[in-house]
Protein backbone atom coordinates (compact mmCIF):
# COMPACT_ATOMS: atom_id res chain seq x y z
CA UNK A 1 0.00 0.00 0.00
CA UNK A 2 1.37 3.59 -0.66
CA UNK A 3 2.03 6.30 1.40
CA UNK A 4 -0.23 8.94 1.91
CA UNK A 5 1.55 11.51 -0.04
CA UNK A 6 2.95 14.36 2.06
CA UNK A 7 0.17 17.74 2.05
CA UNK A 8 3.21 20.11 0.88
CA UNK A 9 4.18 17.22 -1.93
CA UNK A 10 0.46 18.62 -3.36
CA UNK A 11 -1.50 21.81 -4.64
CA UNK A 12 -4.99 22.59 -6.06
CA UNK A 13 -4.93 25.26 -8.89
CA UNK A 14 -7.97 26.67 -10.38
CA UNK A 15 -8.22 27.47 -13.84
CA UNK A 16 -11.30 28.61 -15.86
CA UNK A 17 -11.64 28.05 -19.53
CA UNK A 18 -11.69 30.77 -21.88
CA UNK A 19 -13.49 30.78 -25.22
CA UNK A 20 -9.79 30.70 -26.99
CA UNK A 21 -9.59 27.24 -24.94
CA UNK A 22 -12.00 25.94 -27.17
CA UNK A 23 -12.37 23.65 -30.30
CA UNK A 24 -15.11 23.94 -32.65
CA UNK A 25 -17.10 21.41 -30.50
CA UNK A 26 -17.43 24.15 -27.97
CA UNK A 27 -15.59 21.66 -25.29
CA UNK A 28 -11.87 22.73 -24.09
CA UNK A 29 -9.61 21.41 -27.03
CA UNK A 30 -7.34 18.57 -25.77
CA UNK A 31 -4.07 19.92 -25.96
CA UNK A 32 -4.96 22.74 -23.22
CA UNK A 33 -5.08 20.13 -20.80
CA UNK A 34 -1.03 19.79 -20.99
CA UNK A 35 -1.73 23.97 -20.11
CA UNK A 36 -3.61 23.43 -17.22
CA UNK A 37 -1.14 20.71 -15.88
CA UNK A 38 1.72 23.24 -16.47
CA UNK A 39 -0.08 25.62 -14.28
CA UNK A 40 -0.29 23.34 -11.48
CA UNK A 41 2.97 22.12 -11.79
CA UNK A 42 4.48 25.42 -11.86
CA UNK A 43 2.34 26.84 -8.74
CA UNK A 44 3.62 23.27 -6.68
CA UNK A 45 7.29 24.03 -7.57
CA UNK A 46 6.76 27.37 -6.45
CA UNK A 47 5.23 25.97 -3.07
CA UNK A 48 8.44 23.50 -2.43
CA UNK A 49 10.79 26.51 -3.19
CA UNK A 50 12.14 24.88 -6.42
CA UNK A 51 10.15 27.02 -9.30
CA UNK A 52 12.02 27.45 -12.59
CA UNK A 53 14.82 29.85 -11.70
CA UNK A 54 15.76 28.48 -8.73
CA UNK A 55 16.17 25.09 -10.81
CA UNK A 56 18.42 26.80 -12.91
CA UNK A 57 20.20 28.58 -10.11
CA UNK A 58 21.12 25.04 -8.44
CA UNK A 59 22.22 24.02 -11.42
CA UNK A 60 19.90 21.92 -13.40
CA UNK A 61 17.46 22.21 -16.52
CA UNK A 62 14.37 19.63 -15.61
CA UNK A 63 12.60 18.75 -19.30
CA UNK A 64 9.91 17.25 -19.48
CA UNK A 65 10.13 13.70 -21.38
CA UNK A 66 6.82 12.04 -21.04
CA UNK A 67 3.30 13.68 -20.89
CA UNK A 68 0.14 11.26 -20.03
CA UNK A 69 -3.06 12.06 -20.07
CA UNK A 70 -6.58 10.59 -19.86
CA UNK A 71 -9.76 12.37 -20.86
CA UNK A 72 -13.02 11.12 -19.16
CA UNK A 73 -15.37 13.86 -19.43
CA UNK A 74 -15.14 17.60 -21.59
CA UNK A 75 -14.66 20.71 -19.67
CA UNK A 76 -16.70 23.80 -20.82
CA UNK A 77 -16.31 27.78 -21.61
CA UNK A 78 -16.57 29.33 -17.70
CA UNK A 79 -16.19 26.10 -15.83
CA UNK A 80 -14.06 26.63 -12.44
CA UNK A 81 -11.93 23.52 -12.71
CA UNK A 82 -9.62 22.52 -9.97
CA UNK A 83 -6.15 20.97 -10.90
CA UNK A 84 -4.45 18.93 -8.28
CA UNK A 85 -0.69 17.92 -9.65
CA UNK A 86 1.23 16.27 -6.54
CA UNK A 87 4.54 14.91 -6.66
CA UNK A 88 4.49 10.79 -6.67
CA UNK A 89 8.07 10.04 -7.51
CA UNK A 90 11.64 11.51 -7.22
CA UNK A 91 14.32 8.71 -7.75
CA UNK A 92 15.71 9.33 -10.49
CA UNK A 93 13.13 11.31 -12.24
CA UNK A 94 10.64 14.12 -10.89
CA UNK A 95 6.84 12.83 -11.55
CA UNK A 96 3.81 14.33 -10.72
CA UNK A 97 0.37 13.74 -10.77
CA UNK A 98 -2.93 15.18 -12.00
CA UNK A 99 -6.42 14.80 -11.32
CA UNK A 100 -8.54 17.54 -13.05
CA UNK A 101 -12.31 18.34 -11.32
CA UNK A 102 -15.08 20.28 -11.59
CA UNK A 103 -15.18 22.81 -8.87
CA UNK A 104 -18.37 22.87 -8.22
CA UNK A 105 -19.20 18.88 -8.44
CA UNK A 106 -16.47 17.85 -8.00
CA UNK A 107 -16.52 15.45 -10.74
CA UNK A 108 -13.47 13.93 -12.22
CA UNK A 109 -12.61 15.11 -15.85
CA UNK A 110 -9.45 14.58 -16.42
CA UNK A 111 -5.91 12.04 -15.19
CA UNK A 112 -2.20 12.54 -16.13
CA UNK A 113 0.77 12.90 -15.16
CA UNK A 114 4.27 14.62 -16.47
CA UNK A 115 7.84 13.23 -15.62
CA UNK A 116 10.58 15.24 -15.76
CA UNK A 117 14.65 14.42 -15.54
CA UNK A 118 17.43 16.34 -14.17
CA UNK A 119 19.95 17.58 -16.59
CA UNK A 120 23.27 19.19 -15.92
CA UNK A 121 22.62 23.00 -17.00
CA UNK A 122 26.54 22.88 -18.34
CA UNK A 123 27.36 19.73 -19.57
CA UNK A 124 23.93 18.56 -20.93
CA UNK A 125 24.45 15.25 -19.56
CA UNK A 126 21.37 13.66 -18.28
CA UNK A 127 21.57 13.08 -14.16
CA UNK A 128 20.63 9.43 -13.86
CA UNK A 129 20.52 9.56 -9.57
CA UNK A 130 18.30 12.90 -8.61
CA UNK A 131 20.00 15.79 -7.56
CA UNK A 132 20.51 16.32 -4.19
CA UNK A 133 18.95 19.70 -4.59
CA UNK A 134 15.50 18.04 -4.97
CA UNK A 135 15.40 16.05 -2.19
CA UNK A 136 16.28 19.00 -0.16
CA UNK A 137 13.24 21.02 -0.98
CA UNK A 138 10.95 17.52 -0.75
CA UNK A 139 12.07 17.09 2.65
CA UNK A 140 13.79 13.79 2.38
CA UNK A 141 17.56 14.60 1.78
CA UNK A 142 19.42 11.76 4.03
Amino acid sequence: MREATPERWRVEHVVTPAFFDLDPMAIVWHGHYVKYFELARSALLTKLDYDYEQMIESGYVWPVVEVWVKYAKPARLKQPLVVRAEVVEYENRLKIAYRITDQASGTRLTLGSTTQVAVDSKSNELQFVTPRVLWQRLGVAP
